[in-house]
């Protein structure tokens, strides 16, 4: 036994081959060493366990294996065919060419985000998106931090810490990840007064509500679910002329944060967040990654002296945005600025193809593959968005002897394909599918054809 054991190559000889010098080149010393020490410790078990050890060449091979293999990146792109168009698990919203662009520029150089080039003197890295942000919403003031869970958590520190909050049972929320409303606020140092019930709240809810001291008045957007049936709620322009003559304020989480009419897209009605502020709403908060089809960030839109009360926050240095989230956002928003945000961002380019258009792209996909049928379904909006709401699409099915085999071998092309099973079929969406991904799309799914 004690010879077999010997024949293993030690750690010095291993290095020394030239073999393994494009990847010493490549990878470095450190992580060269690891690897022949994983791969020859896996050996020695190989042997106690009584099989064959592998010979020196196959130790090369596995030593090669392992470094490409633990260096690649974790997180990478993926082809979503899969008709959810805020795909939280794949990234939400993909992001437009300029906003690429935008990040590029900033991240491959130095760049002004807290320095005034005017006065020659330190700034504020905010200018670079509350400006868009107040032409564009209408408000008095904006503020940009990392997500919109941080932005209402430090809305409410900031606004009313230690006092009470109203808000409706029907609107005590729980987000991805297990994120709920009730414990944002706990963090916050806010203390919960609950009102109405979970299908009916009333005005005179929130006017009791402020006369046993409420101090702010927390809406929050029901944009994962919806309560149906016997249900009711006063106006949001009377809960915030309420507000106003009890001179407290409304906060408004608008979630999804539409800038743009749903209706235009063939969608119901979503409350914008210009209607929001129209209404008398004094700050609303809403995601960048959702329907506004930029950087995950939490934006903050209101007045003017609330906006500089929460930037005084020591949180606001905690959650505050970088310099690659604000040059895709400044980007974003001066394609809504120039009128081009229908053509520009991608998740509003999806919203606008028409079914006609998807049917007929199916089809290419179906002719060029020579396999699978054309059939109608629906496309979703996901992300916490719009719940409920689907738009009409026809997608490419195929049916694989093994839809599990089939699935995983498509989640292990370069770049993954994900698609979506109904019926016993796979479907693929052409209406999420990135136009600069068609051609690897088809490519891999000839490719996992074949080997049927």
């Amino acid at each position: 036994m004690m010879s077999i054991y010997r024949q293993i190559p030690s750690v010095d000889k291993i290095l020394s081959d030239q073999n393994l010098s494009p990847f010493l080149e490549e990878h470095g010393h450190a992580l060269l060493v690891e690897a022949v020490r994983d791969v020859l410790r896996e050996v020695r078990k190989t042997i106690e366990m009584g099989i064959d050890s592998p010979n020196y060449d196959q130790i090369l091979d596995k030593i090669k294996n392992k470094l490409i293999q633990e260096t690649i990146p974790s997180l990478k792109p993926v082809i979503n065919a899969s008709g959810v168009m805020l795909h939280t698990n794949l990234g939400r919203a993909p992001l437009s060419n300029d906003a690429i662009a935008a990040i590029h520029s900033v991240a491959s150089a130095y760049s002004n985000l807290e320095y005034d080039l005017e006065k020659g003197a330190r700034g504020k890295r905010d200018v670079h998106a509350a400006d868009l942000l107040c032409q564009l919403t209408g408000a008095e003031a904006a503020l940009v931090v990392n997500n919109n869970a941080g932005a209402v958590m430090l809305i409410l520190a900031a606004l009313a810490n230690r006092k009470k909050v109203a808000i409706s049972r029907s609107q005590l929320v729980e987000i991805g990840g297990g994120f709920r409303i009730p414990e944002v606020m706990r963090l916050s140092g806010a203390k919960l007064h609950e009102i109405g019930t979970t299908n009916r709240t009333h005005l005179e809810d929130y006017h009791s509500a402020i006369e046993e001291g409420a101090s702010l008045v927390l809406l929050a957007h029901q944009s994962n679910f919806r309560i149906l049936g016997f249900t009711s709620a006063p106006d949001l322009a009377e809960i915030t002329q309420l507000a106003r003559e009890n001179e407290i304020p409304t906060v408004f989480d608008l979630g999804s944060g539409a800038l743009l009419a749903m209706e235009d897209f063939g969608l119901e009605h979503e409350l914008t967040v210009q209607e929001a502020l129209l209404a008398g709403v004094d700050v609303v908060s809403f995601s960048g990654d959702k329907l506004l089809g930029g950087p995950q960030a939490g934006l903050i839109v209101g007045k003017a002296e609330l906006i500089a009360k929460i930037r005084k926050h020591p949180f606001y240095r905690a959650l505050r945005a970088d310099k690659l989230c604000l040059a895709a956002l400044n980007a974003t928003l001066l394609a809504y600025l120039k009128g081009k945000a229908r053509q520009q961002i991608p998740i509003l380019a999806m919203l606008s193809k028409t079914s006609q258009e998807l049917k007929a792209k199916a089809e290419t996909w179906q002719k060029q593959l020579g396999a699978g049928s054309v059939v109608p379904s629906l496309s979703t909006i996901g992300g916490g968005s719009l719940p409920e709401q689907e738009v009409a699409t026809w997608c490419l099915a195929l049916k694989p002897k093994s839809l599990s085999r089939f699935s995983r071998r498509l989640r292990q092309c370069d770049p993954a394909i994900i698609a979506k099973t109904e019926n016993n079929q796979l479907l693929f969406d052409p209406r999420t599918v990135l136009p600069e991904q068609e051609g690897v799309l088809l490519e891999h799914l000839n490719q996992a054809l074949s080997e049927e």
